[in-house]
């Protein structure tokens, strides 16, 4: 099974497969519209990777929703975010 790069990946994922699904598209349509190498499209999909802001952008632009709509479910702790990003001084 391949590794998820994070729950939120995955979640992203499952948001862009029920609306494409929804609206009737197959991934390379989303691919051709939205101008993403359809290997992304499917990359994204499975949650092996995780799409850009500009991205997510496009890919809401062209199933026709709201880039909200690609978020629904994702909280921060499904990040993975360590204790300490190396940004602040610990102590």
């Amino acid at each position: 099974m391949p590794r998820v790069a994070t729950d939120a990946a995955a979640q992203i994922g499952r948001n862009v497969v029920k609306i494409r699904q929804a609206v009737g598209l197959t991934q390379d349509e989303v691919a051709a519209a939205s101008g993403i190498d359809s290997s992304n499209i499917r990359a994204y999909e499975h949650g092996r990777a995780m799409p850009s802001i500009q991205s997510l952008l496009r890919i809401a632009s062209a199933l026709g929703a709201v880039p909200g709509e690609l978020l629904e479910d994702v909280t921060l702790d499904m990040f993975g975010t360590p204790s300490h990003d190396g940004r602040r001084r610990a102590g």
